[in-house]
């Protein structure tokens, strides 16, 4: 006959921790079933966030500059060495040549000379270090043998140069890479933000600048008296004017697209001045002008304790610049540009 066993009952532990998980997980199911979806951040927020990134951008596009201008400054000089160093080999090969027909013509008078013979199979420079062989030669052979020895060291120490400034271009290209690159992750993080933007609050932005340039334009025409631009910073000023509305493009120098520094310094080009590529360096070409009451117009200002930002001053407390990605060249209060003033340089 079969046993009958009645059913073994969970124990007291399992039943707690199950009751437990069961009430977890419809906790849980409630809370995310309640819980309000994340908030969308304001037309305001956005802007401040995107404005952030830009100021970061532009603090990149200075960085990349310089590399750019270092690079293309070592490019000339290394085109330059390595044209030199061709020419001092053609002339050290006359200068052997040369020699070579010495050697010929005692040749053929009755023999070569032990000395010239052994200068022909050694170095040069080993050979006249033994200052008694001179006697052996004849003053035209010496001066030819000294000008030998100077060109090929000559040609030594450029070709060492050489190769020394090609390292550095290596490593300034890589260096220009990373600089891209930052440039360019910090403007696309900016898009994206952009992006998430309604149609209409992205016309309400662009409605607040149009105002704010409108503004400003008007003060730099009908404003309080400023001491006028006359000379070279008057013609540079001028030549900035002219481009009011080109786009900014970070690199760039113009003609048809500026960055802030490319602005200025393309601008002070027209005027036949050659002023630097970055802007801190450009901070250092001039007078410097720590009130802005001293301003002059088509003086060089600049923004942020890094000095990453610069642009020319257009009179009454405004600036004439290219600010940022997005943007064109304008006018602009100096208190709205996102960064203290620092300070001017007259050029």
């Amino acid at each position: 006959m079969a046993s009958h066993r009645r059913p073994k009952q969970p124990s007291r532990t399992r039943v707690t921790v199950l009751t437990t998980a069961a009430a977890a997980a419809v906790a849980f199911s409630s809370q995310a079933a309640n819980a309000a979806p994340s908030e969308k951040p304001s037309k305001d927020e956005v802007k401040a966030k995107v404005d952030k990134l830009y100021e970061e951008a532009e603090q990149a596009t200075e960085k990349y500059n310089g590399a750019k201008e270092k690079q293309e400054k070592l490019q000339k000089e290394i085109s330059t060495l390595q044209d030199n160093v061709a020419r001092g080999q053609e002339e050290l090969n006359e200068l052997r040549d040369g020699l070579g027909s010495m050697a010929s013509a005692q040749y053929r008078s009755g023999g070569i000379d032990p000395s010239l013979q052994l200068f022909l199979s050694a170095d040069p420079d080993n050979y006249l270090d033994k200052a008694s062989t001179l006697d052996q030669l004849s003053g035209q052979q010496v001066e030819a043998l000294k000008k030998i020895q100077t060109k090929q060291r000559d040609l030594a120490q450029q070709r060492s140069e050489a190769s020394e400034k090609l390292k550095d271009l290596s490593a300034t290209r890589t260096e220009l890479g990373k600089k891209k690159k930052q440039v360019q992750g910090k403007l696309s993080s900016a898009q994206k933000l952009l992006n998430t933007l309604t149609a209409q609050e992205k016309a309400a932005l662009q409605q607040e600048e149009q105002r704010s340039n409108r503004a400003s334009e008007r003060q730099v025409l009908t404003g309080g008296k400023s001491t006028p631009a006359s000379g070279r910073a008057g013609a540079a000023f001028a030549a900035a004017q002219g481009k009011i509305g080109t786009p900014y493009v970070y690199g760039a120098t113009g003609p048809s697209s500026f960055d802030c520094s490319g602005l200025t310094s393309w601008a002070y080009a027209q005027a036949g001045v050659g002023i630097p590529r970055t802007s801190q360096a450009q901070a250092n070409y001039g007078t410097r002008i720590s009130s802005m009451s001293d301003l002059q117009v088509g003086d060089l200002v600049f923004f942020f304790s890094d000095l990453h930002h610069v642009g020319l001053y257009a009179g009454n407390g405004q600036v004439l610049h290219a600010p940022r990605t997005g943007t064109n060249v304008r006018y602009e209060s100096m208190g709205t540009i996102g960064g203290p003033f620092m300070f001017g340089v007259r050029v």
